[in-house]
């Protein structure tokens, strides 16, 4: 739906149009149940990104407060993924858990001028790299790491070196198309792609046009989302951003197209604005193959964060986007993965939830759910009939 404005005022002498499109929010859909329903012991929620298969279709953020060389090995252990990010506190500090229990330490009034600080008064090291991706590599399971776009090239070269499964770049907004300063050079990532000995992934995108001129870059993987992480702040500081449901939903629509038109799959990754079980279930609805989720794990025993959670942009030293937010701990990786589950909000046995929900809809693999199932507008999802456990902060409102 598009609405058109008449947009007249100060000394305007022309008219303008702003054209409004609706998008949606995961909270404003639902998976519509099918006639056709699966015994869940042939359902199978295992995906592929490239040539990287994964168990179960969940990725762990790469935020210091998520992913550490030792959660990463936790979360390939049991079939899912976790990326380290080569910019955080594991690259920068030798000690880096005591940094991380200092963050989670202070007050709500120090926890960004001490995080940029940690941030800028130690550079990353290049023997530090190479240590976190074998600590990763000694675990047995995929390793996947990530940088900026500015140091692609300088961290991409000792990642392909080390011989990890994939790197990914990411940055809260990436463009094909990027104009600079004089004498600045923006990264060619169809050259990134053709020089790499490792799969490239690339994230983050937010709509059709961006994602579909990323597709035929060379990259294996395309992240979407902007702004919708539990603890960034980018759409209340830039105003930008555009709600999950909708983005997936552009996103995979450009992947169908660009897969129609070459014969060449590259995977769409949900990334941001995962709460909770039901979410990973309808992002992977509208079209996503896999999802990354930070705040769900990094409630985790294992977490590096301590109870807390923060966003890569948060310590940046001019414009801080993003707050360090309190998620507690719930339990242990093993039983938010798999199970059982202690809670009855979703925060636990995420692979059971997702194979419950496909067996429901009739869907055997992942890709069943792009093209067989019905997605609705469902603004009352959660909150019809609700009220008891609203007014006594229970289950979908613990």
């Amino acid at each position: 739906m598009v609405v058109v404005f008449n947009k007249i005022g100060g000394n305007m002498t022309t008219k303008e149009f702003i054209h409004f499109k609706r998008s949606y929010g995961l909270d404003e859909i639902a998976l519509v149940p099918s006639s056709y329903t699966l015994d869940q012991e042939i359902v199978d929620i295992s995906t592929t990104i490239g040539n990287l298969k994964l168990e179960i279709p969940i990725i762990g953020s790469a935020m210091d407060s998520v992913v550490s060389p030792n959660t990463a090995k936790v979360l390939g252990k049991y079939g899912a993924l976790g990326v380290l990010n080569l910019e955080g506190v594991q690259t920068r500090y030798e000690n880096a858990d005591e940094v991380l229990k200092k963050i989670a330490s202070v007050s709500k009034s120090e926890y960004v001028d001490l995080m940029q600080q940690i941030y800028q008064e130690k550079p990353v090291q290049e023997e530090l790299i190479r240590k976190r991706i074998r600590e990763i590599k000694d675990g047995g399971g995929p390793t996947v790491v990530s940088s900026t776009p500015v140091n692609a090239w300088k961290y991409g070269e000792i990642a392909a070196e080390e011989k990890v499964d994939a790197f990914l770049i990411q940055s809260t907004v990436v463009s094909t198309k990027h104009k600079s300063k004089e004498g600045v050079t923006a990264l060619d990532l169809d050259k990134f792609c053709k020089e790499m000995t490792i799969p490239v992934w690339v994230g983050n995108s937010a709509t059709y046009d961006v994602t579909a001129t990323l597709l035929s870059t060379g990259v294996s993987a395309i992240f979407v989302g902007i702004g919708p992480g539990a603890a960034c702040t980018t759409r209340g500081v830039l105003g930008v951003g555009v709600p999950m449901a909708t983005s997936i939903a552009d996103a995979a629509k450009a992947r169908d197209d660009y897969f129609n038109e070459s014969g060449n799959y590259i995977s769409i990754i949900a990334d941001g604005g995962i709460v909770n079980s039901g979410d990973i279930c309808k992002a992977l609805a509208c079209g996503a193959d896999a999802v990354m989720i930070g705040s769900p794990l990094a409630r985790s025993e294992e977490a590096p964060g301590y109870g807390f959670h923060w966003g890569m942009a948060t310590p940046n030293a001019v414009l801080p986007r993003g707050a360090r937010v309190e998620v507690g701990t719930v339990a242990s990786l093993e039983s938010i993965l798999l199970g059982p589950s202690k809670a009855d909000d979703g925060s636990q046995n995420l692979a059971g939830a997702i194979r419950t929900c496909m067996a429901t809809v009739g869907a055997e693999k992942v890709k069943d759910l792009h093209d067989e199932i019905e997605v609705i507008i469902a603004p009352s999802l959660k909150t019809e009939g609700k009220v008891y456990q609203k007014v006594q902060s229970l289950g979908m409102y613990a």
